[in-house]
C-alpha cells in the first residue's frame, strides 16, 4: 500500500511536505503542490477524504437541507434518501433550518463552508439569496415534495391531489366543509389552492370562519386549528387537513369536544404516513409515493452529479398520488 513517505521519497521531498498538500495546509509552492497531486493520482494514493477531495476534485457529499423539527413524512423521506444515496457511494451532510431568518443565513454560510457536491432540499427555504447562491456556485439542487423555479423538482400534483380529496368529500354529500392548512410554504398554498378550487367547481360557497391556518403541520397544530375553528363555526360535517398529522390533532380535538368521526363529522387527510393505517378510525387520506420520492430525488442527485442523462424532461418530475379510502370519512347522514 502506497504511503505518505513513497509519496515523498518519489517527489524527492520531506512527508511533512506532502502531508501539507494531503490535508489542504497552505505554506507549498504551486510546482511542489502540483507535483504531489500528480502523484496521488499516479499512484491511487487516497488515504482518505481530504485527499480523495483534492485528486477528484470532488468531495462525494450531498447535503441535505432539512427542517430544525422534522413532521413524520419527512423524517420517513429523509432515511428514503440517506440509504439511497448510501447506496451510490455519497456521504451526507445535514443542514438544518429552524423557521426564522437568521437560521436560513447560518444555514446558508455553513453551506458555503462546506461546499457539497450536491444539494436536496426536503425543506423550503423562503431566502432567495440561497438559491442564488447556489446558482452562482453551480451546485446541483433537486428540491423534493416541493417545486422552486429553476430547480429540479420531484412532487406530487398538489392542487390536483387536493382536488380529488375535496371532491371524495362532495361525493360523499358533504358540503359544510372545513379546512386546516398551513403557512409560509408551497405546498400548503397549493393544497388550500386545490380546497378552493373543488368548492368552486361544485358550486360550494366558503366562507374566511371555514378556513384556518397553522404555523406547522403537525399534529399538536392540527389540535389547535381544529379548536380555532370550533370557536368560529359548528355548522360542518367535513373537515380537510392538508397533512395526516393535521388530520390526527383534528380528530382529537373533535373527540374532546364529544364529536365523533366519522359519524357526525368526516376527516380527510393527506401524504399516507404510517400511522394512518393504525389510528382509530383510520385515516382517510391522498397517499403521495414516499418511496419514490425518496429513491428518485437521490438517482437524479446521482445522474447530475456522474453526468450522466437526468430521466424525464424539462425541470420536474410529477409523481402519481392515490386516494386511499378508510374510515375517517362517511357518507352525509339524511
Amino acid at each position: 500500500m502506497v504511503s505518505i513517505k513513497d509519496i515523498a521519497k518519489q517527489a524527492g521531498m520531506s512527508p511533512s511536505t506532502v502531508s501539507r498538500v494531503v490535508n489542504g495546509k497552505k505554506h507549498v509552492n504551486s510546482a511542489k503542490r502540483e507535483q504531489i497531486l500528480k502523484l496521488i493520482e499516479k499512484t491511487g494514493y487516497v488515504p482518505n477524504k481530504a485527499a480523495r477531495s483534492m485528486v477528484l476534485k470532488r468531495t462525494s457529499t450531498v447535503g441535505i437541507v432539512i427542517p430544525d423539527t422534522f413532521n413524520i413524512f419527512q423524517r420517513e423521506l429523509f432515511s428514503i434518501i440517506e440509504r439511497n444515496l448510501e447506496s451510490f457511494g455519497y456521504y451526507t451532510l445535514f443542514f438544518f433550518v429552524k423557521f426564522e431568518d437568521m437560521s436560513e443565513e447560518n444555514c446558508l454560510a455553513k453551506l458555503k463552508g462546506e461546499q457539497p457536491d450536491g444539494i436536496i432540499m426536503i425543506h423550503e427555504v423562503k431566502n432567495a439569496a440561497f438559491y442564488d447562491y447556489l446558482a452562482a456556485a453551480g451546485i446541483p439542487v433537486v428540491t423534493s415534495t416541493f417545486n422552486y423555479p429553476g430547480i429540479f423538482s420531484i412532487h406530487v400534483n398538489e392542487e390536483q391531489a387536493s382536488m380529488e380529496a375535496v371532491n371524495h368529500l362532495l361525493q360523499l354529500g358533504h358540503r359544510k366543509i372545513l379546512m386546516i392548512s398551513g403557512d409560509g410554504f408551497t405546498f400548503g398554498r397549493q393544497r388550500a389552492d386545490g380546497f378552493f378550487q373543488a368548492l368552486a367547481a361544485a358550486d360550494v360557497p366558503w366562507a374566511d370562519d371555514r378556513v384556518v391556518f397553522v404555523r406547522h403541520y403537525t399534529a399538536e397544530f392540527g389540535m389547535y386549528g381544529m379548536r380555532e375553528l370550533l370557536l368560529r363555526n359548528r355548522d360542518f360535517t367535513a373537515l380537510f387537513a392538508a397533512t395526516d398529522e393535521l388530520a390526527i390533532g383534528a380528530v382529537r380535538a373533535l373527540r374532546d369536544e364529544g364529536i365523533r368521526v366519522p359519524e357526525d363529522v368526516s376527516v380527510m387527510g393527506f401524504d399516507d404516513i404510517d400511522i394512518s393505517n393504525y389510528i382509530s378510525p383510520r385515516l382517510t387520506t391522498i397517499r403521495q409515493p414516499i418511496k419514490e420520492i425518496g429513491e428518485q430525488t437521490a438517482l437524479v442527485m446521482h445522474r447530475f452529479l456522474s453526468r450522466s442523462d437526468l430521466p424525464g424532461s424539462g425541470k420536474e418530475q410529477i409523481l402519481p398520488h392515490r386516494l386511499i379510502i378508510r374510515e375517517s370519512t362517511a357518507a352525509l347522514a339524511r
